[in-house]
């Protein structure tokens, strides 16, 4: 069913008549650094079952968990990432690029050929053991979601969770996913010794948009229930309004504060739609197709943005964008967390409780 590039075929690898079902992208190009594309081509045998895109899982036994890095415009220092991909499939995703790495495609490969990393709970452990750690909080779900569908299945997360849990180790989690309501067992006892931090992204409250721009993440009224269910417990819960989508979304930025503020969160945050490396392309391509009238305007604000390109990954610039429209996503966020109370300063997490794991699971 593979031929080498250059036989005609339809968005870049696509099967022609493959069902992508609710999936976000549309295509399927080649990663940058793979040495030659491989195009389908249907000679007639594939049965119909065959044709929908599936979900595939790949297996990777983690060497290491902590991954580091010194971006000055990123307020944590490392992260755990249980999965590679993510099923949730949102178009915008900028982690997306991340995917060409394993020389799979920064389109339909990051949502359905994903990697889970079963066993990093004890990598992780191992790194928290070792003489030279220093204590910081954890981020997850800065790449991609921790809690996206195959979790239930994999329960990576949760291998996670209960390390950081059970060493006292400050973590902050940003998700969209629903499981997360799973490991309140673990979470609420960490969120009362002031070892947690949760951010759910909402992106739109239009429930009809949201599944076409992200279509197998939980819809927004599940997602606010997320929050509710959270801020019960006492977990305190940011709501992120990103991205924002100028032209398309970036209306609704009080709407979701306002109904974020009203199911439990604490605090706030907002960063502008990024579109790094093949994203910007797989973008146009959504735009183009499930939103025609809207269109141009959306990539007009875009790269009024942007300094006039598609993105700017320049620090301090990447994540709220430049110039007279950024300005007023941004005066307005002000105004509406002033108003609704949100713009308050939490407490930094706890990091004085840890205690290194002991060797034998955790002391």
């Amino acid at each position: 069913m593979f031929h080498i590039a250059g036989m005609e075929k339809a968005r870049d690898g696509i099967l022609p008549g493959r069902r992508a079902r609710a999936r976000g992208a549309l295509s399927n190009a080649p990663g940058r650094y793979e040495g030659r594309g491989l195009a389908r081509f249907d000679d007639g045998w594939e049965a119909e079952e065959a044709r929908l895109v599936r979900t595939e899982v790949r297996v990777e036994r983690a060497r290491s968990a902590i991954t580091w890095n010194r971006s000055p415009d990123l307020p944590f220092d490392r992260s755990v990432n249980p999965y590679r991909g993510c099923e949730h499939g949102c178009v915008y995703c900028f982690a997306r690029p991340s995917h060409a790495y394993l020389n799979l495609s920064p389109g339909l490969d990051f949502e359905t050929k994903l990697v889970v990393r079963p066993g990093i709970g004890a990598v992780l452990a191992r790194e928290l053991r070792a003489k030279s750690y220093r204590v910081a909080p954890v981020a997850i779900g800065t790449n991609t979601d921790p809690y996206q569908p195959c979790e239930a299945q994999w329960r990576v997360m949760r291998e996670v969770v209960e390390v950081l849990a059970g060493c006292d180790h400050p973590l902050a989690i940003t998700t969209k996913g629903t499981l997360i309501e799973r490991d309140l067992d673990l979470l609420a006892p960490m969120a009362a010794k002031g070892l947690l931090r949760v951010g759910v992204s909402v992106t739109t409250l239009d429930a009809g948009l949201s599944r076409r721009m992200e279509p197998r993440a939980a819809a927004p009224a599940r997602r606010l229930e997320v929050i509710r269910r959270l801020s019960a417990a006492g977990v305190p819960v940011r709501v992120m309004v990103a991205p924002v989508v100028p032209g398309l979304t970036d209306h609704e930025l009080e709407a979701i504060l306002a109904a974020a503020k009203a199911a439990g969160a604490v605090g706030a945050s907002w960063i502008m739609l990024r579109l790094p490396l093949e994203v910007a392309g797989l973008w146009r391509e959504w735009l183009e197709e499930a939103e025609p009238g809207r269109a141009a305007k959306v990539m007009a604000r875009v790269r009024e943005a942007r300094g006039g390109k598609d993105y700017d990954a320049e620090w301090g610039k990447r994540m709220r964008g430049e110039g007279l429209f950024a300005e007023l996503i941004g005066q307005r966020f002000s105004k509406a967390v002033a108003r609704l109370g949100l713009d308050v300063d939490l407490p930094a997490l706890r990091c004085d409780l840890f205690r290194p794991p002991g060797r034998r699971g955790i002391s």
